[in-house]
């Protein structure tokens, strides 16, 4: 079969699939370019786009393509196609791409009018808020509504694939409404290799310029930064000229300041100044609402006993809730005849339940390891007993809950008896204790062990 004719075939089963909507903006900008072998490339307009169809929509093509008579075994390969005009900037989405083009229009981005780096999904209309994020989004589109006055710097933290880029970039679009207005997004393994590249070519002004003179400038993965003396140097003084110039900057990271190793004191001091909010967890309900709202840009219709399941059963992150929905929605696509179950889909999703279970500690683990290396009895753990003998490794174990678990503050409270208020002291107290104790941070570290995780890749 040519492939041409098979990608028409894998288009058609794609629009019995995806939503209308979804399938003009991400597939049918697709070209087919060449098959040789078992792997077929296919052209997008832009890097942006090459990335986003990759990360989303890889195993819907792949299945469509399995559908409609490909091998396989058959892989994909994408590339981005040649634009004539050299003059054309070659990140620059078609126009149907643009959620708002109102915002293209009058606003401008990176300070110089260059395409737009900001991902047109991540929206404040697409962010599905829960106890986990309220406060967090209120912090952001406060500081869409007043960039500059609200809260500056704005800085929120949480762990990977919870919704922090994207409600960064979601006041990235809103402040494109207005004009005039200018915005900077850059990841800071971006703007390290900008710097470098500025040192080599003895352009620094340029790349100060770049970053100095535009209104709102966002920072992803900020804590990269830490040990990165010229660098840190170079966004010290940056922060200064646009925080005088009362310009918003945002930043995310994976910790907060005071935790992000190797970062200078007069860096976590004005990452500080503003507001310091975190991204937690999503709770069961948010889980169940994220794949709800997702589900409906499918037109594959999925039982909400089995949504529940996997709100249930995938707590990681959103990424992993959206990943497991892929898998179903297109697994039910391809075996219309077969009425999903449970039983089907915990076999569908098993290594994804696998890696769950491997990632899981329960309060349990963490408190009874802690008690057996102090030599205390389990109870002492919720005890109302405030010996130091039994009070020290109690916030220890709050302090490993917190780090080792995707668990919220106040359910780490509950099971410990205690309040909110008593492990958020817990925690710091115990993160600035290890920063100077050899002794505790050893023991911490040789708890962390024992529970079969890796202590330095939770800064212990």
């Amino acid at each position: 079969m040519d492939y041409h004719d098979l990608w028409l075939k894998a288009c058609d089963q794609l629009k019995g699939v995806l939503n209308g909507n979804v399938y003009a903006r991400w597939i049918e900008i697709i070209q087919p370019q060449s098959l040789e072998g078992l792997s077929l490339t296919l052209s997008v307009d832009n890097e942006f786009c090459k990335n986003w169809i990759e990360d989303n929509y890889s195993a819907y093509i792949l299945d469509a393509l399995k559908a409609s008579g490909a091998a396989g075994d058959i892989s994909l390969a994408f590339t981005v196609k040649e634009h004539r005009d050299e003059h054309m900037p070659t990140e620059k989405p078609a126009v149907k791409f643009e959620p708002k083009p109102a915002a293209r229009r009058r606003g401008k981005f990176n300070g110089n009018g260059s395409a737009n780096p900001l991902n047109p999904i991540f929206t404040f209309e697409n962010f599905v808020t829960g106890p986990s994020n309220s406060f967090a989004h209120a912090a952001a589109l406060g500081v869409s509504q007043s960039p500059g006055r609200a809260y500056n710097p704005l800085f929120i933290y949480g762990q990977t694939g919870i919704g922090k880029t994207h409600l960064m970039q979601a006041v990235g679009h809103r402040v494109l409404n207005s004009p005039g207005m200018s915005v900077s997004y850059v990841c800071l393994e971006t703007l390290l290799n900008e710097y470098v590249e500025s040192l080599k070519t003895r352009t620094t002004m340029e790349f100060r310029n770049k970053y100095r003179s535009t209104d709102v400038l966002l920072v992803d993965d900020i804590q990269f930064l830490a040990g990165k003396d010229s660098l840190q140097e170079e966004f010290f003084h940056t922060f200064n000229v646009l925080y005088d110039a009362h310009k918003q900057i945002i930043m995310t990271s994976d910790m907060p300041p005071r935790e992000m190793p190797g970062l200078e004191p007069r860096l976590v001091s004005r990452f500080e100044w503003g507001l310091v909010t975190e991204i937690e967890s999503p709770d069961f309900e948010t889980r169940l609402a994220i794949l709800q709202y997702k589900h409906s840009l499918n037109k594959i219709r999925i039982p909400d006993d089995l949504l529940v399941f996997i709100a249930d059963n995938i707590k990681s992150n959103v990424r992993s809730l959206e990943g497991a929905l892929t898998r179903v929605v297109s697994f039910a696509s391809l075996n219309n005849q077969i009425s999903l179950n449970i039983d089907i889909l915990r076999n569908l999703l098993k290594d994804l339940l696998s890696e769950e279970r491997q990632k899981d500690l329960s309060f349990d683990d963490i408190q009874r390891m802690v008690a057996d290396y102090f030599d205390l009895r389990m109870t002492d753990m919720s005890s109302k007993r405030r010996p130091r003998s039994v009070s020290a490794p109690r916030q220890i174990a709050m302090f490993l809950c917190r780090k080792l678990t995707r668990s919220s503050l106040p359910e780490i409270a509950n099971s410990f008896g205690k309040t909110h208020a008593t492990v958020v002291h817990a925690c710091k107290t115990i993160q600035d204790r290890i920063q100077v104790e050899e002794d505790l941070r050893t023991s911490v570290r040789e708890i962390t062990r024992k529970l079969g995780r890796d202590p330095v890749s939770f800064q212990i």
